[in-house]
């Protein structure tokens, strides 16, 4: 893998690496990346890669290559502004967190709010004493934290601010601080998100950069498409409206509050789901009304300069605005390239929203993402069916032009791009089996089948706990844990009913214990150990019909004469059954069980074969009782 990524450097050509777990592929795109001459950015999906980089690897690695170079290279982290401590809202914290910004990003139900607000000045107290002491203003310094309604009080979106030369407070900015760094570093780490906001704003937030390392990129194509995602909410109308309040006429305000009951009315009445023939009459209505109340506000409030009274509140006001404007007129163009759906809360918050998103972000991606630097993206999943075509095609590079080479671990060719399967330091068909029960009837209803339960209670038994359950839905995870109470004596921990760190700390130390919960489990779970011998998924993880930008996908290959079910839907259950599956063998000394109570992946004709080519070469069985041996083995019954 170092040679392959010195090799992509030295002929500035792309490439995509899979490397399983444990291959310490962070170690091998860190090496090559600090002989670069030239600045380095390497982007993560989630924070706790982010720290390892940081906080272990990198410090490690400068120190390790400073005889070779002369010199101690430099790195340096770079985050979203809202990360940071913002000085002028400190300065007003205090004085604003009792009424309105108390309230700005609050529920409707506004009285159960004022119980929290002596916890709220509690929080902002304890902020401002941090304010005076700490060297960065980074949120994740914060230790113990607070939660995100106080932090929202002092930390200032990208979008609210007012850039440094107007801001009154701009010689003491954190975020610009946090950037002057990075612009003088070797290497910059940052994380999905940013990268993807970048991108749309035409790279004008990470430093220039020669080369370009993308960690977990099977994670990059889902944050570019939510960065690419807006929408409107009666609460957005109204906190736009109460921060305008001082700036606008009252007719604009009046407005603003038209606009807001519409869409509440028009939102009531449309149906949660995807808007497949235009906007429905009523929301057509109150988008009409958002587009031209907002543009009314704007005009009002004008240019902002740095001799207003208050240049943050006005660009504050002025960018809550502009984003509500900018999404009803996207809304209104109804483009053939956009996706609108209608969304509403299943947990009892009663928040709806109307929501519009790209069609597909292959586009923006090979646009934005490969100009002027070359590109490594790595993952432990980044092969489909064998195939890297389908994740280079999500990431907006073309197909390769030749098929993969005899040997995984050679190099293959596309166009502009080369691949490289590193293969694993793990013994799959040793350590691990892939039980597939395809005994059971093909699952139809949402939650757990009976005869899923009944598979499940006997792996459990057999091997007394130590489960991680993946479930396809909330109802069939609950069902599960109900089941497995009821039927036994194990500890049975269930996602939401308490934080997942307190659950997953548990599960670690409990060896009897089980684990159960949805998608976020499938990839945020590292338990290595015989802590975790079994990994049970009730159904294969296909997207729901509900998913709007799934479905619209799908529909959009079907009508152009292809398969949106092979294109689209079996593509997302492979990544997301390589990632569940992938929660059994964290180490070389782990063995266990990954049991599938989802018959199609071994009966289905076509798919079943290409998603257990997208997995780990486990030993493969169908039969429940080798299934049930080897878990009684492992327990030494």
């Amino acid at each position: 893998m170092v040679a392959a990524i010195d090799k992509a450097i030295r002929e500035r050509e792309h490439l995509l690496v899979q490397a399983g777990t444990g291959t310490g592929k962070s170690l091998a795109y860190l090496t090559p990346s600090l002989l670069v001459d030239g600045p380095v950015v390497v982007s993560t999906a989630t924070l706790a890669l982010q720290n390892q980089l940081v906080e272990h690897d990198l410090p490690r690695l400068a120190a390790a290559v400073e005889p070779v170079l002369g010199r101690k290279p430099t790195f340096a982290v770079l985050k979203g502004r809202h990360h940071y401590l913002c000085v002028a809202k400190m300065e007003h914290a205090d004085e604003e967190a009792p009424t309105d910004t108390l309230f700005d990003d609050a529920p409707p139900k506004q009285t159960q709010w004022l119980g929290e607000a002596g916890r709220l000045g509690k929080q902002i107290q304890r902020l401002q004493a941090w304010a005076e002491k700490t060297k960065t203003g980074d949120r994740d310094e914060l230790d113990p934290g607070v939660d995100d309604t106080a932090w929202r009080q002092v930390s200032m979106p990208a979008r609210d601010c007012v850039g440094a030369q107007r801001c009154p407070y701009g010689p003491e900015c954190f975020a610009e601080a946090s950037r002057a760094r990075a612009r003088e570093a070797d290497l910059v780490v940052t994380n999905h998100s940013l990268l993807a906001v970048d991108m749309l704003a035409e790279r004008h937030i990470v430093p220039p950069h020669k080369l370009l390392i993308i960690d977990e990129a099977h994670e990059l194509a889902d944050r570019v498409s939510s960065a690419s995602q807006a929408e409107l909410t009666p609460d957005a109308i109204e906190r736009s409206s109460r921060r305008a309040r001082t700036l606008i006429p009252p007719a604009a305000a009046e407005s603003l509050a038209e606009a807001a009951d519409a869409l509440t009315v028009g939102l009531a009445e449309t149906p949660a789901g995807r808007i497949t023939a235009g906007l429905p009459e009523l929301l057509q209505q109150a988008v009409t009304l958002i587009e031209s109340a907002t543009r009314a506000g704007l005009t009002a409030i004008g240019d902002v300069k740095s001799d207003d009274p208050d240049p943050v509140r006005k660009q504050q006001a002025k960018a809550a605005l502009d984003d509500l404007n900018d999404t009803a007129q996207r809304l209104l163009e109804e483009s053939d390239f956009d996706v609108a759906w209608v969304e509403k809360s299943d947990t009892g918050s009663g928040r709806r929203a109307l929501v519009v998103a790209p069609l597909s972000v292959a586009g923006t991606l090979a646009q934005g993402l490969y100009t002027d630097r070359t590109v490594v993206a790595t993952s432990a999943t980044l092969t489909l069916g064998g195939r890297f075509d389908t994740v280079a095609r999500s990431l907006g590079l073309p197909a390769a032009s030749t098929a993969p080479p005899a040997d995984p671990q050679s190099p293959a060719s596309g166009d502009g791009w080369t691949s490289l399967d590193v293969g694993s330091p793990f013994d799959y068909p040793r350590q691990g089996i892939l039980y597939v029960a395809a005994h059971l009837p093909r699952p139809q209803m949402s939650g757990l089948p009976a005869g899923a339960g009944e598979e499940l209670v006997k792996l459990v038994e057999a091997l007394g706990g130590r489960t991680l359950g993946l479930f396809s839905s909330r109802r069939a995870a609950t069902q599960a844990a109900e089941l497995l109470r009821a039927r036994t004596d194990l500890p049975i921990l269930l996602q939401g009913e308490e934080s997942l760190p307190v659950l997953v700390r548990r599960f670690k130390e409990d060896k009897a214990s089980c684990l159960f919960g949805v998608m976020s489990l499938w990839q945020g779970v590292d338990v290595p150990g015989d802590a975790c011998q079994l990994v049970v998924i009730d159904r294969l993880p296909f997207p729901r019909p509900d998913e709007p930008l799934a479905a619209a996908r799908a529909a959009a290959v079907d009508a152009n004469g292809g398969s949106g079910f092979a294109s689209v839907s079996v593509p997302i259950a492979a990544v997301r059954l390589a990632q569940g599956v992938g929660r059994l063998i964290r180490s070389t000394g782990d063995k266990g069980v990954v049991a599938v109570l989802d018959s199609r992946l071994e009966t289905a004709r076509g798919y079943g074969a290409f998603l257990r080519k997208s997995l780990p070469p486990f030993w493969y069985t169908t039969r429940p009782d080798v299934a049930l041996g080897a878990l009684q083995r492992l327990a030494g019954k």
